[in-house]
């Protein structure tokens, strides 16, 4: 049985896109849509969608609004936040209040695919068996996580012994999870942001990765200024 999907976007020209996009995923059926805020909790109310694409500009209220007021309400519908915000405040709001992926405009379908191929996988095993053991509970989440699992994972570890001083194993393995879910290969700057850390110390930990060859340091050189280092994980 197909998942029920409620699409919240104000662009027409874009929610055509992502209809068009839903229809090739073949595993979701499209219950409704909405352009506004108010339509959109509304619809959420009254179709009761498994899943939510939700941008976060829209007319009358931004998403992360909605987003808040789903979850104050109880509405138990999974939302993926698909939006031009980039910044660290809204992306972090985005995942505490349970969005369970974070898109950014514009993107290609492989990126939708992954999402909703992760959702699906989480739905489908959640939906199979009561009870749930610490690892099958980790093999639960994105891909991405299997990765560090496989590329920082028991025997990673074990062979790096001690962390350097300063570092630890948690955000070590936050900062992987986020390169892998990367396209491309990003700077210290934009790995801080991404995560919450300051920069000098994304900066530590991505030169640290390098020295264990997690991580591929890659320069990039514009007409201006300095050099940008960038890390690209290593598969």
């Amino acid at each position: 049985m197909n998942l029920r999907m409620l699409i919240v976007e104000d662009d027409p020209m874009v929610m055509e896109i992502h209809k068009q996009f839903i229809d090739r995923a073949n595993c979701f059926d499209i219950v409704g849509t909405a352009s506004t805020g108010t339509d959109a909790i509304d619809a959420a109310v009254h179709l009761k969608p498994q899943i939510i694409m939700l941008d976060i500009y829209l007319p009358d209220m931004d998403g992360l609004t909605i987003l808040k007021e789903l979850r104050r309400l109880e509405i138990p519908s999974d939302v993926i936040l698909i939006t031009a915000a980039r910044d660290s405040y809204t992306i972090k709001e985005a995942f505490r209040y349970g969005a369970v992926d974070y898109i950014v405009k514009p993107f290609k379908y492989e990126r939708l695919k992954q999402a909703l191929d992760i959702y699906t996988q989480m739905n489908d095993c959640l939906g199979g068996q009561e009870y749930f053991s610490q690892e099958e509970i980790d093999r639960l989440g994105n891909p991405a996580t299997k990765e560090v699992t496989s590329t920082l994972s028991t025997t990673s570890f074990e062979d790096m012994k001690d962390l350097p001083k300063g570092l630890n194993e948690l955000t070590l393995r936050q900062i992987v999870l986020y390169l892998l879910k990367q396209t491309d290969g990003k700077s210290a700057e934009e790995v801080a942001e991404g995560i919450g850390l300051a920069r000098v110390t994304a900066r530590r930990y991505l030169e640290f990765l390098e020295t264990v060859n997690k991580v591929k340091l890659e320069v990039q050189y514009g007409s201006v200024g300095r050099p940008v280092n960038r890390y690209r994980p290593i598969r």
